[in-house]
């Protein structure tokens, strides 16, 4: 898998946890929109397209399979945000 694209939009909530949205092109050929970037304790982190369920629970619609996977995309999506956030100073 390529990670052929990384778009961030920024939220425009001062006093939410919520920072942005991401939008991930892979392979030049399927797009994964809505991966949440928020800002954690320990600094940002992704959240992954969700919905609620009929209990109240968030289930991603869409995920990497494997741990490798999931931090790849991380660290693309978190390196996008730090260079948009860079050029918003």
């Amino acid at each position: 898998m390529k990670i052929s694209d990384v778009r961030i939009r920024f939220v425009k909530k001062d006093d939410s946890k919520l920072k942005a949205v991401a939008s991930v092109t892979l392979d030049d050929c399927f797009v994964v929109h809505d991966i949440k970037v928020i800002e954690g304790s320990d600094g940002p982190f992704i959240a992954m397209p969700s919905r609620k369920t009929n209990d109240g629970e968030f289930k991603d619609i869409a995920h990497p399979l494997n741990s490798e996977t999931r931090e790849e995309l991380r660290a693309a999506i978190i390196a996008a945000y730090d260079e948009e956030l860079a050029k918003a100073d």
